[in-house]
């Protein structure tokens, strides 16, 4: 059986790879959008109908510049990381500095910096995000039935960034205003220039929240020439020693990990796995623990969630934690290799670098982390657990003060 590709119906496209091809299931990679680009005889997946409603929507808020390729690259940017958020955020994913958390939020402040570039109102990812669901609503009804979850995280980040984007944009533009200043006396290609600029890149990353690629798309706008491998460096060394810190100041925290914290701090330490395995039952799998410290008389610990918890939700959590408590669980220590861990089943949260052996604490069946303790060695140690406060800690982020009685 002959077929003419370009001009064949989608019905004898399909009886065509039913009675022709050997292998049927065949993996060829290209994806659903691909796929529909090909059986829609469009010259590229942003012309079907997978992202031709999303950039109706986005054409509608009137954005105009003279430059069309940028207008163009812009939208599909936009367009391309809004529909990631929506599935993303579906699956109970929300924004933070860690894993799969600063993957959505990275894709969604890129997306808010092209808006920036188009002149788009505040807010304008939220009728987006009501047009991905609209159109995958019917073959994915979990983005539907999430659909309040998924807008309520796009807006807490929309509107979280937006605050940090004025005051860091002002303050990059300062720095390389400098730099072309300096840049009639030093030589655009100096080592030493690229290592200032890797170094400063890396201030306005830490402070206002910028990815690092946005940093580069300003210089680049700006016609600023750059030794990749210097600034990269630079900015890797700087981030570094910033990691250094916050992993000693975490450690002061809790008053010395291992053989220097007190029984006290152990006991707490170990109610902040129960808390946070708890947290997960009771309010979903999205919750990451997005930090903890603890000191003799109390915790205090600090998840990802996008919402205030209700009285209910705290009574359910506090009453699960004592019952795990009341079980008389065994804590078991094993060391293992780092990615042996995760493929275990073990959570790790924080972004910064582990080493290739890690020790993991198991709490019976119930929880499984990564951590560098002190633990206690049964739950019966600790007493009754008592949730003393909840509160926000920042956009799509709560804290928990408990103690332990």
């Amino acid at each position: 059986m002959k077929i003419d590709f370009k001009s064949c119906t989608e019905e004898e496209l399909w009886k065509y790879v039913a009675s022709n091809l050997k292998k049927k299931g065949i993996d060829t990679g290209m994806g659903l959008e691909r796929l529909a680009m090909m059986v829609q005889k469009k010259n590229n997946v942003f012309e079907t109908d997978l992202f031709e409603p999303i950039l109706r929507e986005l054409r509608s808020m009137n954005h105009e510049l003279k430059d069309k390729g940028l207008i163009e690259k812009s939208e599909r940017i936009i367009a391309d990381h809004i529909k990631s958020s929506v599935f993303l955020a579906s699956e109970g994913i929300m924004p933070s500095n860690v894993e799969r958390g600063y993957v959505l939020r990275r894709i969604l402040r890129r997306a808010i910096r092209y808006g920036k570039v188009l002149d788009l109102p505040k807010n304008f990812l939220i009728p987006l995000a009501k047009k991905v669901i609209e159109i995958y609503q019917e073959n994915y009804p979990v983005v539907k039935s999430k659909e309040t979850d998924i807008l309520t995280a796009i807006q807490n980040e929309e509107e979280k960034f937006e605050k940090t984007l004025e005051r860091g944009l002002k303050e990059l533009n300062k720095m390389i205003e400098g730099w072309k200043g300096e840049a009639s006396r030093i030589s655009e290609s100096t080592k030493p220039f690229d290592r200032i600029r890797g170094e400063s890149a890396f201030y306005i990353y830490e402070t206002y929240g910028f990815p690092l690629e946005l940093i580069q798309e300003e210089f680049t706008r700006h016609l600023l020439l750059v030794d990749e491998k210097e600034f990269k460096d630079a900015f890797d060394k700087a981030h570094k020693a910033h990691q250094e810190i916050s992993r000693a100041g975490a450690e002061k925290k809790f008053g010395g990990v291992g053989e220097n914290a007190s029984y006290e701090q152990a006991k707490l330490h170990t109610a902040t796995h129960l808390l946070h395995q708890a947290l997960r039952e009771v309010l979903g799998s999205h919750v990451g623990q997005m930090g903890s410290d603890i000191n003799p008389q109390r915790l205090r610990f600090d998840f990802s969630h996008p919402a205030k918890m209700t009285a209910e939700e705290i009574r359910k959590t506090e009453d699960l934690v004592n019952q795990k408590i009341k079980e008389n669980l065994e804590i078991k220590k094993e060391e293992m290799d780092y990615q042996k861990a995760l493929g275990s089943g073990a959570l790790a949260f924080f972004k910064e670098k582990y080493p290739e052996k890690v020790n993991v604490y198991s709490i019976g069946t119930f929880s499984k982390e990564i951590c560098a303790g002190p633990h206690v060695n049964r739950t019966s140690e600790l007493g009754r657990f008592k949730i003393v406060k909840e509160e926000s800690s920042g956009a799509g982020v709560r804290r928990i003060r408990a103690t332990l009685e």
